[in-house]
């Protein structure tokens, strides 16, 4: 089974600076996917420049040809499903159907308060997830004169509309970023993708052959979700966003540390690997000569 690499570039550069050169860089690399975080803002980088998800990839589509285009993730934190549908069928239609939504339930730092509520408790935003994620797939799959009509507990709509629909049928493809059962469950049902970070409890203090136990049992249990409702797991692509297993940045050192770190995954049924584009002075510090060796060599390596 070839496994393919994709990247993930922060937008933490204004775009004349440095950032359109390394979205078309990536074309060139080869990767796969390029994705981008869509956050208001994220950890470290609070206190610096930091530029929206959509019209980034948007720019992104149009200095670029073949490489895929996707959030990493997006969530009910700050976006509303109706709107957010609009936008997504906007960037599918500019980019003549490249973009995948990679799409996750969210977390608790800066973007669950910014604007102006308290943070949801975990049950929250597992609620919120799942009726986020049923609605998202009704907007963009109805593209009829009615539109989509929706009264719920958190979201609603009313006669949205969102003609002509996806360049991509029936619609633009969910990455689902889930470990627990019920985001499990949501990835069964409404993803072509499902996405893991790996366990993080152990991140900090956990070894790599821990993350690999750990990571095997998310697959089963990704297995079983999908079992439920009859479908194979095996048609279900299965990401994951290197980085924040307990490996960090070692797997980019070399070409062969990540090919073995790749291979390593690829035995568990990992279809596609992320890794960081460089930045310096920061956790996704790497250089930049080892980290084009490992775009140009490793798929070859890892087919």
């Amino acid at each position: 089974m070839s496994l393919r690499l994709s990247t993930v570039i922060l937008p933490y550069r204004r775009w004349n600076e440095g950032s359109r050169e390394a979205w078309q860089r990536a074309e060139e690399l080869g990767f796969h996917t390029g994705y981008t975080y869509d956050h208001l803002s994220w950890r470290s980088f609070r206190d610096g420049p930091w530029f929206g998800a959509v019209p980034t990839l948007t720019a992104a589509a149009a200095v670029t040809d073949q490489l895929r285009l996707g959030t990493l993730v997006t969530s009910p934190n700050f976006r509303h499903p109706v709107t957010l549908a609009k936008e997504l069928i906007s960037l599918d239609d500019i980019s003549g159907g490249r973009v995948a939504l990679g799409i996750g339930a969210g977390g608790t730092g800066f973007d669950a308060t910014a604007l102006g509520q308290e943070p949801w408790t975990p049950r929250e935003r597992a609620d919120r997830f799942a009726e986020f994620v049923r609605l998202l797939d009704r907007l963009l799959t109805e593209d009829g004169e009615n539109g989509v009509s929706y009264e719920g507990d958190f979201y609603s709509a009313h006669e949205a509309r969102n003609i002509p629909g996806c360049v991509q049928r029936p619609r633009l493809p969910f990455a689902v970023a889930a470990t627990g059962p019920r985001g499990l469950k949501l990835a069964a049902r409404y993803g072509q993708a499902w996405v893991t970070t790996g366990d993080p409890k152990l991140h900090e203090n956990g070894t790599p052959e821990q993350s690999i136990q750990a990571i095997r049992g998310q697959v089963e249990k990704l297995a079983d979700a999908c079992a439920e409702i009859g479908r194979d797991a095996a048609g279900l692509d299965k990401i994951l966003l290197t980085g924040f297993t307990p490996d960090r940045g070692r797997p980019l050192q070399s070409l062969d540390a990540f090919v073995e770190f790749a291979g390593r995954h690829r035995e568990l049924g990992f279809t596609e690997i992320v890794v960081h584009w460089p930045i310096p002075d920061s956790d996704f510090a790497t250089d930049e000569k080892v980290f084009e060796q490992i775009a140009m060599e490793a798929p070859a390596q890892l087919r």
